[in-house]
């Protein structure tokens, strides 16, 4: 995998602020930002900070982060997207105080699959995703622990997506995320092992 610099990006909706530390990119999620469609709630939302580049066919992107997410859904991870109703967002969100590992799949409207990783409070986690033709595979860990896989979804080969870091505060201002690291490489070479 290499690093990109941030600079190698650009904004799906600009967030409040973004402003490189160190290394790392500190960034500030206006209120009320989030990604959703329809399903079970009834609305959209597509304002959610996506700091995107290109996602060629074969090739995946990580990006890591380290956020102290306190409020109902403030969400860190990160985003695949081809338009506005083509999109993967996967990550840590907390739900009703509990930090959950999930993903929701975005084809016209929008699902969610999640899983809880209290233990991943305070850790550096990693979001993962491997695209292969008409396939995206989500994959992600805390620290140095084992890959877990987070999700398989179906995607249009035929559109240009694009991936990197994402980040979202639907309920409250204030949310600042910490990005670590964000890289792009080769593919998983295989589903499993």
């Amino acid at each position: 995998m290499r690093s990109l610099d941030w600079s190698q990006g650009r904004w799906s909706t600009p967030p409040e602020r973004a402003v490189p530390d160190g290394d790392d990119l500190l960034v500030t999620c206006r209120a009320g930002s989030d990604l959703w469609r329809t399903t079970a709630y009834g609305f959209v939302h597509d304002d959610g900070h996506g700091l995107l580049a290109d996602l060629p066919d074969g090739s995946a992107v990580e990006v890591s982060f380290r956020a102290e997410l306190s409020e109902q859904f403030d969400q860190a991870g990160l985003l695949v997207r081809a338009d506005a109703e083509h999109w993967v967002k996967a990550g840590v969100e907390l739900s009703d105080g509990v930090p959950l590992l999930g993903a929701v799949v975005t084809r016209g409207v929008s699902d969610w699959s999640t899983a809880p990783v209290p233990q991943w409070r305070g850790l550096e986690v990693t979001v993962r995703a491997s695209r292969s033709g008409d396939a995206l595979t989500v994959r992600a860990r805390a620290g140095d622990e084992p890959w877990r896989l987070v999700r398989v979804a179906p995607i249009d080969p035929a559109l240009p997506w694009q991936a990197g870091p994402a980040a979202c505060a639907p309920t409250r201002a204030g949310l600042v995320v910490r990005f670590t690291g964000w890289r792009t490489g080769a593919a998983d070479a295989a589903l499993h092992g």
